[in-house]
């Protein structure tokens, strides 16, 4: 590897994981938002996603020039080609962070549903997915990629409880509808990225060990994961 090379890949992993900080400072905003119905913060977290667009663009830009000028091979372009997917996913964790950040500007000028809701549970659990796959991102850890995906299905389960349960709401109460709709999408916005984090992990294994295991069973770690409690 050229040492030009060298310094351009060194510092395309440095705005990526800049671009990482950002996205995960958004989701942390978003969601205090919402459990704690700040609208301020909401407003925040809509006003400075242009700043996510608009790195996600100039990453996507340098990743094409490496490409162009230096055609890496072997692990150098399997780096490239991760930055590329999980660049793009953070932009859309970014979209995903707004469009919770609406949800909760509309639901704190509301009064709260009169139903007990674990979304503090669900939440944390999507925070904590979404750091460890920045963590593996940063470290090249596998080990702790693979656990990350294996969690994606206690937020799965979280996302069908809040769903069930405002179901029943809306049903009981039609003036409680247009409430229950936005706690509904906010949920699954949640569970969205916690599937993205999934994403990651899975580009994280492909990026260090050049196995591609996207679309498989994630058999590895069934049984940790299976003893694990459920969030909420």
């Amino acid at each position: 590897m050229s040492k030009h090379l060298q310094q351009e890949l060194e510092n395309l992993k440095k705005e990526l994981l800049g671009m990482a900080a950002m996205v995960e400072n958004a989701v942390d905003k978003t969601i205090c938002a919402l459990v704690e119905r700040r609208g301020e913060l909401a407003r925040e977290v809509i006003t400075e996603d242009d700043i996510i667009d608009h790195r996600e663009v100039r990453i996507e830009e340098e990743c094409l020039k490496i490409l162009a000028l230096h055609q890496p091979l072997a692990g150098d372009l399997r780096l490239v080609v991760t930055v590329l997917k999980i660049n793009n996913d953070l932009e859309r964790v970014g979209d995903l962070a707004v469009n919770i950040a609406e949800r909760a500007l509309y639901l704190s000028g509301k009064e709260m549903l009169a139903i007990t809701l674990d979304f503090p549970a669900m939440a944390d659990g999507v925070k904590r997915m979404l750091r460890s796959a920045l963590d593996a991102l940063t470290f090249r850890d596998t080990a702790l990629a693979r656990k990350v995906i294996a969690e994606d299905d206690i937020i799965d389960g979280c996302n069908r409880k809040m769903y069930d349960v405002l179901t029943r709401v809306m049903q009981e109460d039609p003036a409680a509808v247009k409430r229950a709709l936005h706690l509904v999408s906010a949920s699954r916005h949640l569970e969205r990225i916690a599937d993205f984090a999934t994403n990651i992990c899975e580009y994280i294994v492909y990026m260090v060990e050049g196995e591609v295991i996207r679309h498989q069973p994630h058999d590895f770690d069934r049984e940790e994961h299976d003893n694990q409690p459920a969030l909420g």
